[in-house]
């Protein structure tokens, strides 16, 4: 069998010259896919072994037509010189002359590569081991996307039952995907075929009557699938294949119906401690979850939990760790109160057939099927707007809007259990959104281990902003922050360089006029990783949050902490893109990419080819700027604004004409208009209430487009809810059991006060709360089904350093396993101090490590003062560790009036201080505990 590839050609019809010479900016654009049958037609098929899999060809038959290529006659008589050949369609073929063949053996060989000089190139391999092979073929140094290929060799007189076809080794999600087994000679058996893999797959199969079945399936998302084809209960040789399925992962949306129980708890309790109580259910069976308190009207508590199991369960409410009054409670679950999904009703159109940019629609009737909580996700070619209507009678009326057609795959679940035919898949014809996609592909290599004492260094481009309004903070795994150093390495490309003293996971903090810029506060691991992959992988800049037509749009990508893989970038949009993308060797890389339209985009971002942290990204990209550069602001504040009091600016329009307009967005995503009066022809107060505390968005826009720097960063109120410093621990960060009640602690003492979101992603909903104990916030969750969970938690939006934590849990499945479900709760915090551990009241300070005889100072103002002057020095203690400076200044009449001290980064300081009276004076100098070199000093008047 014969299978030809091609690139995707931004060109309808062209010349193999116009291709070699006018396409040279596309080269890095390689997709590769099936041939289709008038491809097929101009190739001579040689007879022989199969191209893709080296399986002998079944006698009897003839090249097939339509869209597949069939098997050929008498493998067995195969001419020692025909070789199966493999054809590339490329832009320019000397730069794809690369490819090489892994056998089973592990040895590696070459197949040979031909110039069939009219735009093809043909890889020809003579294969001389029996068992899996792996072809992989590379451009520009990159491996193509499916590459690489594998394939299973056979030897030609086995008299095994095989499979061959693309559709064991590579597919593309939302695409069939075909392979075919020859039985024929095999006997009598039963034959079975099992596709497992991250989406449901469909399976056909044909008989074709000569001893051959075509089978057909199709994947809806990416990633690796195992085929089982059994005969007579028994895999056949090269059984289970794994199929590697490529392309964009399907857009999800989701909703949840609340349908539980609710019981009144006898007693009633004050609103100063209800924040403090949490409470949990547990049934016959020893199931514990965690479930939602409320407060009744009658000011008694009461609960909400989705019964699943009946007889009797036991409620517990306690108040930071102990039973309130008459907790334990016993409540009583009937059988008609269990959730049971196979008593769901569901009937409509929707769930068959459906068409783009139109409500397709579909009914629930939960009215048997007692109580139970509602989980609906539709994914597919777009992120399909689903609206449900509640008639508060157990029906439902459920719509869902897609943009692009396709298969869907409709999940509807009902108290965490499948109902009757879900997952159902479902074909969404009609027209289409004309999205354009652009999509690059980069090898990312594990960068060398940093070890104690070597320089260590994380860059960032940044473009637009002064050196000396970034900062940049260095905490080690023991709670020792130092200041590090930033170099402006070129334009706008800066790097934090740190010398650690210690191994483990560092926290580097970089801030910009005192806000973390996007992606701080990152994670540094000195010495080896402790895990990788794309969770580990973080990316932050102005270009995932807005751009405009027609200009570069950036950001960077931090891989150092994910190890080895591939990452991908993709566009989608309006317009196609043109990405730029630059490695800096180090662990990180900067992307810029340019589009031609205005228009809402998504920048997906994926590592091994799941998607990374909060991708993808969602942003508008706006009309070209026109004369909103003109404007400029004034008087903007930069500190003491306080949540609940207005705030303003003012803004020049410098002789634009058109529309100012502007929204100010909260920590939270809320989103609230400016007042803007005008002041005169030429000058505009833009003036708003912020409502929390935290860093907001100010939203400038000029006829529709942000003016040069919107949005503007403003943090709110004097605590400084710092994400660098909030802390997780605990046994549910680490590996858990189905079934069982599991917590964690988010330590937010001295962090200031903030926004706590934590979200569970996993293969089941999980029933999760979060209360308040005396370190921070506990979160307690129960999981359900066994699988790999990912935590998020963000301190005021931004992610905690190890966040998202990967949990493994095992167990049994105890709800049906489905797609990925996604669990929250969002707290909003109070400023809390650690207390000492041996029952004493007050600050816990860090366990600090220093040398104060490395204290160097100098100046004018450690021997002589100036009565009624300013008399100075300075303190560098760079070199002596971190601690805390004491200056003290003792004279004739008492201590000294006026003593200033300023830090100058680094641990660098200068001192001021004012005598009024002549006389002797002492002056003390100590680094923490200890006096530094000359202290305590002499000084004259």
């Amino acid at each position: 069998m014969v299978y030809l590839f091609h690139f995707e050609l931004p060109v309808e019809e062209a010349t193999w010259t116009c291709l070699a010479t006018a396409y040279r900016p596309y080269l890095k654009c390689l997709t590769v896919s099936e041939v289709d049958a008038c491809a097929a037609a101009v190739m001579h098929l040689s007879r022989g072994y199969d191209a893709v899999d080296r399986r002998p060809r079944p006698s009897g038959d003839d090249e097939g037509g339509g869209d597949d290529v069939g098997p050929e006659s008498a493998a067995g008589d195969r001419a020692d010189d025909d070789q199966p050949e493999i054809t590339f369609l490329t832009f320019y073929y000397v730069n794809t002359k690369k490819a090489d063949i892994t056998m089973p053996s592990g040895k590696r060989d070459q197949p040979s590569v031909e110039d069939n000089h009219d735009g093809t190139v043909s890889l020809k391999y003579d294969p001389k081991e029996e068992g899996l092979h792996e072809l992989f073929v590379k451009y520009n140094g990159e491996n193509v996307q499916g590459s690489p290929f594998k394939f299973h060799v056979d030897s030609i007189t086995s008299g095994h039952i095989t499979a061959y076809g693309p559709g064991l080794t590579h597919g593309v999600s939302g695409e069939p995907s075909d392979f075919t087994i020859y039985t024929k000679g095999a006997g009598a058996g039963g034959l079975s075929l099992a596709v497992e893999g991250p989406s449901k797959a469909d399976i056909s199969c044909h008989d074709n009557k000569d001893g051959t079945v075509s089978v057909t399936y199709l994947p809806t998302a990416p990633g690796e699938y195992r085929i089982s084809v059994k005969f007579g209960d028994k895999h056949i040789k090269g059984s289970p294949y794994n199929s590697k399925v490529t392309g964009e992962g399907r857009k999800r949306n989701q909703i949840s119906v609340g349908s539980c129980s609710e019981v009144s708890l006898p007693g009633k309790v004050l609103d100063k401690d209800f924040r403090l109580l949490n409470a949990s259910i547990q049934a016959p069976s020893g199931l514990e979850e965690p479930c939602f308190l409320k407060r009744l009207p009658n000011g008694n508590l009461g609960i909400s939990f989705t019964p699943r199991e009946i007889g009797q369960h036991v409620v517990s409410v306690k108040r930071m760790g102990q039973h309130i009054v008459n907790s334990p409670f016993k409540i009583t679950v009937g059988e008609r109160e269990v959730g049971d999904a196979k008593k769901v009703k569901v009937s409509g159109t929707g769930l068959k057939e459906g068409k783009t940019h139109i409500e397709n629609l579909f009914t629930v009737d939960t009215r048997s099927a007692g109580y139970g909580g509602l989980s609906l996700s539709i994914e597919g070619p777009s992120k399909a707007e689903i609206q449900c209507k509640d008639n508060e009678d157990g029906t439902l009326n459920i719509s869902y809007r897609p943009t692009e057609p396709g298969y869907y795959i409709v999940n509807l679940k009902f108290a965490d259990h499948h109902v009757d035919g879900s997952p159902f898949t479902v074909k969404v014809t009609g027209e289409g959104s004309n999205c354009q996609r652009e999509k690059i592909e980069r090898r990312r290599e594990a960068v060398p281990l940093t070890e104690v004492g070597s320089n260590c260094k994380l860059t960032f481009k940044m473009p637009g902003v002064l050196p000396y309004d970034l900062s940049s903070t260095v905490t080690s795994p023991n709670g020792i922050t130092e200041d590090a150093e930033i170099n402006e390495i070129e334009d706008g490309l800066y790097a934090v360089h740190f010398v650690p003293k210690e191994l483990g996971v560092h926290t580097v903090s970089v801030r910009y006029k005192e806000v973390h810029i996007p992606g701080s506060p990152f994670q540094f691991t000195v010495g080896p990783l402790s895990d990788g992959g794309a969770h580990r992988v973080h990316a932050g800049g102005s270009g995932l949050e807005r751009g405009e037509q027609g200009q570069p749009c950036e950001f960077n990508v931090w891989t150092r902490e994910a190890g080895p893989g591939s990452l991908a970038i993709s566009v989608e949009g309006p317009s196609k893109a043109e990405i730029d993308f630059k490695d800096r060797k180090d662990g990180s890389c900067y992307v810029s990419y340019v589009v031609g339209e205005p228009g809402e985009y998504r920048i997906g971002i994926k590592f091994n080819d799941q998607h990374i942290p909060d991708s993808p990204y969602k942003l508008f990209i706006s009309p070209a700027m026109g004369d909103a550069h003109k404007l400029e602001v004034a008087q903007f504040p930069t500190s003491g604004v306080q949540a609940d009091y207005p705030a303003q600016f003012i803004v020049r329009k410098n002789g634009a004409v058109g529309q100012l307009d502007a929204k100010v967005v909260s920590p939270s995503g809320t989103e609230d208009d400016c007042f803007i009066q005008s002041i005169d022809q030429d000058m505009y107060s833009v003036r708003f209430m912020p409502r929390d505390n935290g860093v907001h968005n100010i939203h400038v826009k000029f006829n529709g487009v942000h003016i040069p720097g919107s949005p503007y960063r403003l943090k709110v109120g004097k605590g400084d809810a710092d994400p660098a410093a909030v802390h997780a621990t605990g046994s549910g960060l680490g590996d858990v059991k189905t079934g069982h009640k599991t917590d964690f602690i988010v330590d937010t003492c001295n962090a200031g006060a903030g926004t706590l979101a934590v979200t569970i992603d996993g293969p089941s909903k999980v029933s999760m709360d979060c209360t308040e104990v005396e370190e921070g916030y506990k979160v307690r969750y129960t999981p359900l089904v066994p699988g790999e969970y990912y935590i998020s938690l963000k301190y005021n939006g931004y992610h905690i350093v190890g966040s998202p934590f990967k949990v493994t849990c095992t167990g049994e499945d105890l709800a049906e396993r489905g797609p990925q479900e996604t669990s929250s709760v969002v707290v909003e915090t109070v400023h809390k101090v650690s207390k000492a551990h041996k029952g004493g009241a007050g600050v816990v300070l860090p366990h600090f490590k220093s040398n104060a005889s490395l204290v160097t100072s100098k100046g004018m103002g450690l021997k002589k003062a100036y009565v009624g002057k300013q008399n100075l020095f300075s303190i560098s203690a760079t070199d002596a560790g971190n601690n805390i400076l004491f200056v003290g200044i003792y004279g004739p009449k008492g201590p000294c009036e006026e003593i200033f001290i300023k830090h100058m980064k680094q641990n660098n300081y200068q001192v001021s201080y004012i005598v009024r009276e002549r006389g002797e004076y002492i002056l003390l100098i100590k680094w923490g505990d200890d006096h530094i070199p000359g202290s305590p000093f002499k000084i004259e008047t």
